[in-house]
């Protein structure tokens, strides 16, 4: 039996899949935490090859590996260039660094390239050789397929999609720039929209249980009424529509998938973020035939895009 090996990194736990080589369903999965290790001196690449080690077949060969990380990542050098939430993996030579403990094909790629894979081959973006894939959750990154070719750029770093500027004087982004589409639309951006219009008047905050409500909070109160956490989702939609439209003027997709733990508020953002796409696209047929769709392959994208872009890398050349 030959196998490949799917790889999800995130802040939190690191998953790791086991797939047949003709199959897209893995037949075995681990998780490991990477926030509370049973050894505190343990580090993350550390707890990562144990993962690995926990999924490697006893019945047959490896062909290759990938790992879907958090990040910008050079893909031709196989190095974490940042990821902001794993202490210590800047300039970080993980290739290398598996390539001593494994003897197989090693891929290193962006987590959310790797999810969006997922969506173009097997999910919501099924059938279509166009693609933009946004991930919006507490930050907002994406993947973007052309004529049916994931987007690296020339080292890797293509499709950071949350950075684009929509508002040059705007709001400050988590990576310290300001007026990034990730400042308005990400679950951080509605989270500190609401965050400071509390502060500025402190009676708006009545309505939620801290000073800093989380996302979920503000969607539910949004859906009861309250008049601060729907103009939250307002902004957010309305800045989706900017940012989605500069992606049709450039690369015309057929299909763009939207995934993430925002789109459980979709219902909230969907009215104003077709609203703004139709204001600033710069004529309909951008829009005519477009699919709007919400990703369909659920936390498992990661691992299964992993799956399929290694197996297109091995045999598709």
């Amino acid at each position: 039996m030959k196998y490949l090996i799917g790889i999800d990194i995130g802040g939190t736990n690191i998953r790791c899949a086991l797939f047949p080589q003709e199959l897209s369903k893995f037949v075995r999965v681990e998780k490991i935490s990477t926030q509370n290790p049973a050894d505190p001196n343990e580090k993350p690449v550390q707890r990562l090859v144990k993962c690995i080690k926990q999924i490697w077949p006893q019945d047959g060969e490896v062909l290759g590996m990938c790992a879907a990380a958090p990040g910008s990542i050079d893909y031709r050098k196989g190095m974490v260039l940042l990821a902001p939430n794993i202490p210590g993996w800047a300039e970080f030579p993980l290739r290398d660094i598996l390539q001593k403990e494994f003897n197989t094909e090693i891929i290193i790629e962006n987590d959310a390239n790797m999810a969006g894979y997922a969506e173009f081959k097997l999910g919501a973006g099924k059938g279509h050789q166009n693609m933009l894939y946004y991930t919006v959750s507490t930050g907002l990154g994406g993947g973007i397929i052309v004529t049916g070719k994931l987007l690296q750029g020339e080292i890797g770093i293509a499709t950071e999609v949350g950075h684009i500027v929509v508002h040059d004087k705007g709001a400050l982004c988590g990576c310290g720039k300001k007026g990034h589409w990730e400042a308005y639309s990400s679950g951080t951006g509605i989270e500190n929209f609401v965050k400071d219009q509390i502060a500025e008047k402190p009676a708006l905050g009545n309505a939620f249980s801290r000073p800093d409500p989380r996302t979920a909070e503000i969607a539910q109160a949004a859906r009861d009424g309250n008049a601060l956490a729907k103009s939250a989702f307002e902004r957010a939609g309305y800045y989706m529509g900017i940012g989605v439209s500069n992606y049709l003027h450039i690369f015309n997709p057929s299909c763009v998938v939207f995934g993430g733990g925002v789109t459980r508020s979709w219902d909230l953002l969907s009215e104003h973020f077709h609203a703004s796409l139709e204001e600033h696209v710069l004529n309909r047929r951008y829009i005519q035939d477009l699919k709007i769709a919400i990703a369909e392959l659920g936390d498992d994208a990661g691992l299964i895009g992993c799956a399929e872009f290694l197996r297109d890398q091995l045999f598709d050349h």
